[in-house]
């Protein structure tokens, strides 16, 4: 039996909408990327130490970088073992998705579209998963 994907992400969350046969389910990850973190003494734009400054702008995006590559690393697990997937969303999410599918060789021949949407409820992503399915572009 034939197990299609549709995986819906923002940065907030990723929707995972699954099809085998006449089955659909609908699983939400949420993420744990705080994209608006306030570290503790952040008044200024920089620390100063002797001759140096320390800017925290590297740490912060380095911080969001290893928490992405978490939520996609939890994706991946999750969509392990399906015969094709179709990436959707609003955000630049999908983009980052599918450069991490296309480095993974068990998951990048499977990936069939990236497609860019609006925001969607459970069941509008679960109705847009099966007619694209349906009617393959």
């Amino acid at each position: 039996m034939t197990k299609q994907i549709g995986i819906w992400i923002d940065t907030k969350k990723a929707k995972i909408v699954t099809l085998s046969g006449t089955q659909k389910s609908l699983k939400t990850i949420d993420s744990d990327i705080e994209t608006r973190e306030r570290f503790a003494g952040e008044s200024k734009q920089f620390g100063r130490f002797g001759d140096q400054y320390h800017d925290q702008e590297r740490a912060k995006a380095q911080k969001i970088k290893n928490q992405a590559k978490d939520f996609f690393n939890t994706i991946k697990k999750e969509i392990a073992g399906c015969e094709s997937i179709v990436i959707f969303g609003p955000a630049n999410m999908k983009h980052e998705l599918e450069k991490e599918i296309k480095g993974d060789h068990m998951l990048s021949s499977k990936l069939k579209a990236v497609v860019t949407t609006d925001s969607m409820t459970d069941n509008q992503t679960t109705a847009w998963v099966t007619d694209y399915f349906k009617n393959p572009n």
